[in-house]
């Protein structure tokens, strides 16, 4: 976008930048498609196949969110754990191309948020896929511009983003005006908030450029608005039990998880093994992820974005099952959902083997698993 178009030209083409990802999703339901990563590493001479499978398709998105997969990725966790079975993968940038990817078999494993996972399991009746691990959570903040909100009460009469209509960010930025005692229409963003559903990649020039006051937005977009001058007014941790919410889950399909347990656990193996390293290794786990974003998106985050937003992420291997029912009633209180079967959506059985193994606890499906 050219900075030297007039700034009323400016916030006309960006204005309509905004309404596109709600016309999208109004028109199909359906994200952008995915690209192929062309990352791949060398499948170990010898190595034997698992399940007889050439190849196992993970799916995630070039976001710092997607630590896990990103990181799992470039250092070959995936591929190791795989054998000599091809380790894929497809970059998206919007949950319901993803789940829409699962759906068809272009993928059978995906890292994503948890609105288009419940959207995923209750639009297909509790027949699409089961959630099978956990990768990573916080990592999402209310960021404003300092010369229009100085407080919370600040943000009434404002124009807020959030990524999506329906995803995660926006059924929290709803949930928490509701708290307030403000009514906003969640189908149009209407009310004593107005909530602009707006592109990650367009939230950046919206705010600068004034169109928007602030967003509710994951990492690292949260980050970008704070070097062009934005701050952080509400880390949506705070909001939370134990400062902590599921923020990025691992999805299989169903018929690929009853076809092919041990390619499952091999992936989730590799995805607590890369969290482990994650961990032991913040520096070098920080930069693994940005050179993949490199070469995922075509350009790596500079230093004054990934350091802020690599910090404020948390990796961990529980999907936080809790976390994930309350945003299920979130939505549901949102006018977004109705009343969501959720009973079977977790199957958590290969991820408690990987992690008895490992010499760790099992970890909780909140009464949601699979009986």
């Amino acid at each position: 976008m050219s900075a030297t178009l007039p700034p009323s030209r400016l916030r006309r083409r960006l204005a309509a930048l905004v309404a596109l990802p709600l016309l999208a999703l109004t028109a199909c339901g359906y994200g952008s498609q995915a690209q192929e990563d062309p990352s791949t590493q060398q499948v170990a001479a010898g190595a034997k196949k698992i399940d007889g499978l050439d190849s196992v398709k993970i799916g995630y998105f070039g976001n710092l969110t997607h630590g896990t997969a990103l990181v799992g990725a470039r250092k070959g966790f995936f591929q190791e754990a795989l054998g000599g079975t091809r380790a894929k993968y497809q970059i998206f940038n919007a949950g319901p191309s993803e789940i829409e990817a699962l759906n068809s078999g272009a993928i059978d494993i995906g890292w994503i948020g948890p609105s288009p996972s419940i959207n995923g399991y209750t639009q297909s009746g509790g027949k699409s896929l089961r959630i099978v691990g956990g990768s990573a959570a916080g990592g999402v903040k209310l960021v404003v511009n300092p010369n229009k909100i100085s407080s919370l009460k600040d943000v009434k009469g404002r124009r807020i983003a959030t990524p999506q209509l329906g995803n995660t960010q926006d059924v929290a930025l709803l949930n928490w005006a509701a708290e307030q005692g403000w009514k906003v229409d969640a189908q149009s963003g209407k009310g004593d908030v107005s909530v602009v559903r707006t592109d990650n990649k367009v939230t950046p020039d919206a705010f600068k450029s004034g169109s928007i006051d602030g967003a509710w937005v994951p990492e690292p977009t949260a980050s970008k608005l704070v070097a062009e001058g934005g701050k952080v007014l509400l880390d949506e941790s705070t909001l939370w039990p134990d400062n902590t919410f599921v923020i990025t889950n691992i999805i299989v399909s169903q018929s690929f998880l009853k076809e092919h347990p041990k390619a499952v656990d091999a992936v989730l193996k590799a995805s607590v093994d890369t969290n482990k390293w994650i961990k032991a290794h913040p520096d070098a786990a920080k930069k693994a992820a940005n050179d993949q974003l490199a070469v995922v998106s075509g350009k790596a985050l500079p230093a004054n974005v990934l350091d802020p937003a690599w910090k404020s992420i948390q990796f961990t291997d529980d999907p936080l099952a809790s976390t994930l029912d309350a945003q299920a009633r979130h939505a549901v209180k949102a006018g977004l959902l109705k009343n969501p079967k959720l009973d079977g959506i977790y199957d958590l059985t290969l991820l408690d083997k990987v992690l008895k193994a490992a010499g760790e606890s099992p970890v909780d499906d909140a009464g949601l698993g699979v009986k």
